[in-house]
């Protein structure tokens, strides 16, 4: 008998549809609930293995606020929901489920979605060798301390590996290190940017194509889905892949074959996949511009990068670190950064993430004139204060004061004496400012 689950649904018809297809696929289902009251009751009383989580339900709570109280208590959930605003889609992502369907849904890409997420589950939550304070092969990926284990977890298996973050977080040095980290490190990592490609060479650059298979195809050629044979490829902004592009994709990431244009053999291929987007793919689905199938081959384990401006605590390193690196590269002795020049980078809210922090050092490396970086210019669109006694923002006196109230709590978030209570806020809404303001549980 396989997991026992519990389904959150306010429809009748849909609880019951999900039940019907559980059973029918082996689960237990220990339970139906239509409200996060009646859900609490049969959590306590039947203990489930997964909950599966409508957003809507009955009652003044949500299934966002039932997801906070599964995260307190490692159950694992997942969304089925027909909510797919902006706002609701990152307060879903929050909770960290371990995955989101949109209703409508076939009953194939339920059990696919389940079966996904409990794999993701099991590799998540295995015992780990101990993890070494210094990962060999992670250069320039400074703090993000959960980074570096998920890294570290999935770097020896052979599953897809999904890295989500903006433009600039370090996505391609993440698949990198990803790569050296598991057996196929010895065969080269081949990269592809989807988004540069122009729409008629998709097919070609990613499965090759025979000689005549079109005009100006002079020569035999081979795809970047060939040339990865026994290593690892990197689908750099696969959010920006064509739905038809897509399709194609799946059937190789599903049958494990290619074929080139304008030939009928196919070829087996042994290609670990890894697959990076700034973009909302869960948006992006709901949407129609992403396939759903395509989404959960690709998200067995995700990897979310996030913004510099939510870990100003490893500014001072990262910038230390580029510092070696670029004065090194460039024969110069400058070797540190003044006070000053370090409260300008840690008060600027980079827009640009590590990518632009590099950058800066590496300019003002090569504009110094003595051993130390002094002062930086900083983009224009910044304002760096030197007057300590200065009027504050909403923002600033909004941050300090939860911030306080997270002290007060012991970092504390949730539940009776949490700050949400303190502050007479919802939980969601408290996590929501944390996110947007930098704030994080681990350094309050």
């Amino acid at each position: 008998m396989k997991e026992k689950i519990l389904i959150v649904e306010d429809e009748f018809i849909v609880a019951n549809d999900l039940r019907i297809i559980l059973v029918k696929a082996g689960y237990n289902v220990c339970g139906t609930a239509s409200s996060v009251d009646a859900a609490k009751l049969l959590i306590a009383s039947k203990k489930p293995d997964w909950v599966l989580l409508d957003i809507i339900l009955r009652g003044e709570e949500t299934g966002i606020d039932l997801a906070w109280e599964l995260r307190e208590k490692k159950i694992p959930f997942l969304y089925i929901s027909a909510n797919t605003n902006q706002s609701i889609l990152e307060a879903v992502k929050e909770t960290q489920p371990y995955g989101f369907m949109v209703k409508p849904f076939r009953e194939r890409d339920l059990l696919v979605m389940l079966d996904i997420a409990r794999y993701r589950y099991t590799l998540e939550n295995k015992e780990p060798d101990t993890i070494p304070e210094v990962l060999p092969n992670t250069e320039g990926i400074i703090g993000l301390k959960d980074v570096l284990e998920k890294i570290y977890v999935v770097a020896p298996s052979e599953s897809a590996v999904l890295i989500l973050g903006e433009s600039g977080t370090g996505k391609e040095k993440t698949a990198h290190a990803i790569h050296h980290l598991s057996a196929r490190r010895n065969m080269p990592l081949v990269t592809i940017n989807c988004a540069a490609l122009p729409a008629s060479l998709i097919e070609s650059e990613l499965f090759g194509h025979e000689k005549g298979a079109f005009t100006g195809a002079n020569s035999k050629r081979l795809g970047k889905f060939e040339q990865a044979s026994r290593s690892t490829i990197f689908l750099d902004e696969i959010g920006e892949l064509p739905l038809d592009s897509q399709a194609k994709l799946l059937r190789v990431l599903q049958e494990k074959e290619i074929e080139r244009l304008g030939s009928n053999q196919t070829l087996k291929i042994d290609v670990r996949v890894i697959a990076a987007t700034n973009r909302n793919l869960e948006k992006e689905v709901a949407d129609g511009r992403f396939r759903l199938d395509l989404y959960y081959r690709l998200n067995i384990f995700p990897i979310e990068l996030p913004p510099l401006r939510k870990h100003k605590e490893d500014i001072e390193e990262l910038a230390n670190y580029f510092l070696q690196k670029y004065a090194q590269k460039a024969g110069k002795k400058v070797n540190s950064i003044s006070e000053q020049a370090m409260k300008q980078l840690i008060q600027y809210n980079w827009p640009g993430n590590v990518r632009e922090l590099e950058h800066l050092i590496e300019r003002n490396v090569l504009m110094a004139t003595g051993n130390e970086i002094n002062r930086i210019e900083m983009p224009e669109m910044t304002t760096v204060y030197e007057d300590e006694s200065r009027i504050k923002t909403m923002e600033e006196i909004e941050r300090e004061h939860i911030m306080k109230v997270l002290k007060t709590c012991n970092g504390k978030v949730f539940g009776p004496g949490g700050a949400a209570e303190i502050l007479n806020l919802p939980a969601t809404t408290l996590y929501s400012k944390m996110k947007k303001l930098g704030i994080k549980q681990g350094y309050v």
